[in-house]
C-alpha cells in the first residue's frame, strides 16, 4: 500500500476503498489482507462470520491487481471485500441457512446471482455470515453457532434474522454485507446495529439460488455504514433474472447519479396511528430528529397497519410451514425448538384463514399506494426499542410487558407485508444507535436513498464507530 495513514481501512467505506484500487493508493490484496486479519481478530467475539473463503479471496484480490496492472478498467466496487448471510448460494459451500440440517447438503455448484454482480462489480468476497435458523428470528441468536454480537455492546443482540450481516459491517470486519429480509431482517439490524439498510421493493433484486424462507415476502439487499455504498451495491445488483419468477425485468434503473440531490423537492411525511404507539423515547427521539432535518411535518396514517402486520404473521407461518413440511417429519429433532414450534403451529392454520390474509393484503396495498399520490416518502420506527440483552426474553412495548422476540419486528411486518421499498437511517444516539424507516413508492429506491444520504449529509444519520 502506498500510503496506509491516507486510507484506514477498517474505518474506509466501500467508495472509498473502491477509490483507493483503482487509483493505485491500495492493492486490492492489500484491502482483502487487512479484513481477514480484522476478521481473525474480531469474529472470535462478535461471532458474525461462519465460514471464510480466505483462499477464494486472495485469489480473487489478485486478478484485480492483475486486472489494473494490465491498464483494464476496474468496477465501480473493486477491491470491496463483503460478505454475504449462510442463505445465499457460495459455491463450494452448504447453504446452512443457519440451520443444523442443511449443514448435510452438496456444497452449492453457483453463486447466488448477486454474489456474481458484485464481484462482476470488482468486489471480493470474504465469506459467509450467522443468522436465525432458517431466517425465522427477529434476534441474531442461533442455537447451534451461538449468538452474533452486537459491535456496540457485545452483551446485546445484533437483531435478526441477518444477525451477522448487521455485526460484520459495524463491527468494521467488512464494509459491505447482503441479508435477506421477510419482515424486517434486513431492517431491524440495521435499527440495533447502526448501519444503513436497503429493504429493495419486492422483486427488485433476484432471489435465485438462496434458501427460502417466505416466497411472497422475500427479499434480499445489502448493509452498509453509508448511503452511497447502499447506492454503489444496489446499482450492482440491479437485473433481470429468469430464475426467479418473481424478479422484475424492468430496466435497471440506477440510484446513484440522483444521490446528491438529496430530499431536494421531495414531499416527506411522518407515519401517525400504529406507528406513534409503544415507543420507547430513543426511537421517538430518532424519528423526531429525522422529521426535523428534513422539515417534515406532516403525518399521514396508514389504514389498518396492525391488521397488516397480523395477516402477515398468517401469511409467514403458513408459507414457512409448507416449506419446512418434509424436515419437519424426517428431522424434527434437529431445529431450534422455538423455531419447530413455531413451524408446526403455522402448519395448522386454515386454508380459509390464509386467504382471508391474502385478500386483505390486496386490499391493504391498494390504499396504501394511493398515500404516495400525496407524498414521495414516509417515516416510520424501525425498531420500538434499542438492542436488547442476548437472552432478554420481555419488553415494555405500550406501557405493558409483553414478549421481545415476536415483537421486534412491529414496524416492519407492516411495511414488507406490501413489497415497499425501504431505507434504514441509524441515528447515532448515546449509548446506542437505533434506526429510522425511509419508505417509499414501489421501484423508488432512489428516493429514499437520497433522503438517506441528504441526512448523512447533515450528519443526521451516521454509523457509529463500535465500541470494541
Amino acid at each position: 500500500m502506498r500510503d496506509a495513514v491516507a486510507l484506514d481501512l477498517a474505518e474506509a467505506t466501500a467508495a472509498e476503498t473502491a477509490q483507493a484500487v483503482r487509483g493505485g493508493d491500495a492493492t486490492a490484496l492489500d484491502v482483502t489482507e487487512a479484513a481477514l486479519a480484522r476478521i481473525a481478530r474480531l469474529n472470535p467475539t462478535l461471532n458474525a462470520f461462519t465460514e471464510v473463503t480466505a483462499g477464494r479471496a486472495r485469489k480473487r484480490a489478485r486478478a484485480i491487481d492483475a486486472d489494473r496492472a494490465a491498464g483494464k478498467p476496474l468496477g465501480p466496487l473493486a477491491g470491496v471485500p463483503f460478505a454475504v448471510k449462510n442463505l445465499f448460494d457460495v459455491k463450494g459451500l452448504p447453504t446452512r441457512a443457519g440451520s443444523k440440517i442443511n449443514r448435510d447438503l452438496p456444497p452449492a455448484e453457483r453463486d447466488q446471482p448477486l454474489i456474481e454482480r458484485l464481484e462482476a462489480a470488482g468486489s471480493v468476497l470474504v465469506g459467509a455470515l450467522n443468522m436465525g435458523e432458517y431466517a425465522y428470528d427477529f434476534t441474531g441468536e442461533n442455537v447451534y453457532d451461538g449468538p452474533a454480537r452486537n459491535p456496540h455492546d457485545t452483551d446485546r443482540m445484533t437483531g435478526g434474522s441477518s444477525g451477522g450481516s448487521g455485526g460484520a459491517a459495524a463491527g468494521r470486519l467488512v464494509p459491505l454485507t447482503l441479508g435477506s429480509d421477510t419482515n424486517g431482517s434486513i431492517r431491524v439490524p440495521a435499527s440495533f446495529c447502526g448501519l444503513f439498510g436497503l429493504k429493495p421493493t419486492y422483486g427488485r433484486l433476484s432471489r435465485a439460488r438462496s434458501f427460502p424462507f417466505v416466497s411472497s415476502l422475500d427479499h434480499l439487499g445489502p448493509l452498509a455504514r453509508s448511503a452511497r455504498d447502499l447506492a454503489l451495491a444496489y446499482d450492482a445488483m440491479q437485473g433481470p433474472d429468469a430464475e426467479d419468477p418473481v424478479c422484475t425485468d424492468r430496466a435497471t434503473e440506477p440510484a446513484l447519479p440522483a444521490l446528491d440531490r438529496g430530499a431536494e423537492g421531495l414531499r416527506i411525511a411522518i407515519a401517525g396511528g400504529y406507528f406513534r404507539k409503544g415507543l420507547a423515547s430513543e426511537a421517538e427521539a430518532a424519528v423526531s430528529r429525522v422529521a426535523a432535518a428534513l422539515g417534515a411535518r406532516r403525518e399521514i396514517e396508514l389504514p389498518e397497519a396492525q391488521r397488516a402486520r397480523a395477516a402477515a404473521y398468517v401469511i409467514t407461518a403458513s408459507e414457512g410451514a409448507i416449506l419446512h413440511l418434509d424436515r419437519l417429519r424426517r428431522r424434527a429433532g434437529d431445529f431450534d425448538p422455538a423455531v419447530r414450534d413455531r413451524l408446526i403451529a403455522g402448519a395448522m392454520i386454515p386454508a380459509s384463514l390464509v386467504m382471508r390474509a391474502q385478500r386483505f393484503r390486496r386490499w391493504y396495498r391498494e390504499r396504501v399506494l394511493k398515500l404516495f399520490d400525496e407524498v414521495d416518502a414516509i417515516l416510520a420506527p424501525a425498531t420500538p426499542c434499542v438492542a436488547p440483552k442476548i437472552g432478554q426474553q420481555t419488553f415494555v412495548l405500550d406501557g405493558t410487558e409483553t414478549l421481545l422476540r415476536p415483537n421486534i419486528g412491529v414496524y416492519t411486518q407492516p411495511i414488507s407485508f406490501i413489497g415497499l421499498p425501504v431505507v434504514v437511517v441509524p441515528v447515532p444516539l448515546a449509548p446506542l444507535p437505533i434506526g429510522v424507516q425511509v419508505i417509499a413508492a414501489p421501484w423508488r429506491e432512489d428516493v429514499a436513498l437520497r433522503i438517506a444520504f441528504a441526512l448523512e449529509r447533515a450528519g443526521v444519520a451516521a454509523a457509529p464507530k463500535p465500541s470494541l
